[in-house]
């Protein structure tokens, strides 16, 4: 069996590329890093180095890299022969990827369907790349695939200097996918759950996972901490993501119907996972790329309009984007560019352009004071 897989960076071969390895599968993996891809072509083997509660380390073998740079013929070559594809690449690279995957598809003479998912932080991140695929694949291209969302999770940190290929991550690890485009043929993922109804796995994560992450990165941010495991040792920061997450976990009850109880617990492990110290994970790193993060249906607008739309005041999530607009970091574009239009646009003209949040909204008053406190 094989597996294409774009994204050859640390979450790449330490998480997606290990459970495809896990299940059999020749990973290829595809990257634009030239350096990186001559140094998984020159390596038989890599290790995935877990920590925190039951931490393995993996050896990763049998697999091969592609520049999609230089060597777009060979990746459209090694999809058309695949049987799973995969992205861990960004939802706003998705857009490069699709045109490759819709070569491949027309390509494509296998009689079993390629497999496609993208494993980004997002709602419907494979919607969004079959929508791009489909912008230059015809019916018939599209009809050899299967399309499938997924929701993925995973701490994955920076890694010092040297590392290699070696990847050290946390010992915590799910990936959900929706079984419906499979009918009654899943594909063989160990390590992944496949379910009927994604939507309640993966907005508990996002609004969870991503939502406590990007809150003590910027919350820690503002009280000078460097990484993530020291931010929680300060009691403000501690006390405002606790705050930040007993305000998603009332969303997400409400919304999908969840048990009060289990996704309050499911809350205070998430803390617990940041406070690992093996993971010495950076806060330039979580909070990197505000102005995605501050967008309509992302992390911390969208559980922060829905509780407005319910009535209910998020006063903890709106002071995290208070923190998320001060987000100051000169080697990040979107920081860059946060603080440019910060300087130059008004607080109400700052709220409607970072999250998509109209004047009429429920929300937007309180956004726009939130904004201003940035100020």
């Amino acid at each position: 069996m094989t597996a294409v897989h774009f994204g050859a960076g640390n979450i790449g071969r330490g998480f997606i590329g290990l459970l495809l390895h896990n299940s059999g599968h020749h990973v290829t993996f595809v990257d634009v890093d030239a350096e990186l891809i001559d140094l998984i072509n020159a390596s038989i083997s890599y290790d995935v180095v877990e920590t925190g509660d039951g931490a393995q380390t993996h050896s990763v073998t049998d697999f091969s890299g592609l520049n999609s740079a230089i060597h777009a013929e060979a990746v459209v070559a090694a999809i058309a022969r695949a049987d799973i594809v995969t992205t861990a690449v960004g939802p706003n690279v998705l857009k490069f990827v699709a045109p490759l995957i819709a070569r491949a598809l027309h390509a494509r003479t296998a009689a079993t369907p390629l497999v496609v998912m993208a494993c980004e932080n997002a709602i419907g991140a494979t919607d969004s790349l079959r929508a791009c695929v489909a912008e230059t694949a015809d019916s018939a291209a599209i009809g050899r695939a299967q399309f499938a969302n997924t929701a993925v999770d995973r701490i994955v940190p920076m890694q010092p200097p040297g590392s290699g290929l070696t990847v050290t991550v946390e010992s915590f690890c799910e990936w959900v996918i929706e079984s419906t485009p499979f009918g009654n043929a899943v594909p063989e993922i160990r390590g992944a759950h496949f379910v009927r109804d994604l939507a309640p796995y993966i907005e508990r994560k996002l609004f969870t996972v991503n939502t406590g992450h990007a809150s003590t990165a910027y919350l820690g941010k503002q009280r000078g901490a460097t990484h993530i495991a020291d931010a929680l040792d300060i009691a403000e920061v501690r006390d405002g993501v606790i705050a930040v997450l007993e305000e998603t976990t009332a969303m997400l009850v409400e919304r999908h119907g969840l048990d009060f109880d289990e996704q309050r617990a499911y809350a205070t492990k998430t803390i617990a996972r940041f406070r690992n110290p093996g993971l010495a994970d950076l806060i330039d790193r979580v909070g990197r790329q505000p102005l995605r993060k501050l967008s309509r249906h992302e992390r911390l607008i969208e559980p922060a309009a829905a509780l407005a739309e319910s009535g209910i005041h998020p006063i903890a999530l709106l002071s995290v984007v208070t923190a998320a607009v001060q987000f100051d970091v000169r080697d990040d574009p979107e920081s860059v560019e946060l603080q440019r239009l910060r300087s130059s646009l008004t607080a109400e003209a700052l709220a409607t352009r970072l999250t998509g949040i109209d004047s009429d909204h429920p929300l937007f008053p309180e956004l726009a004071n939130a904004i201003r406190h940035a100020q």
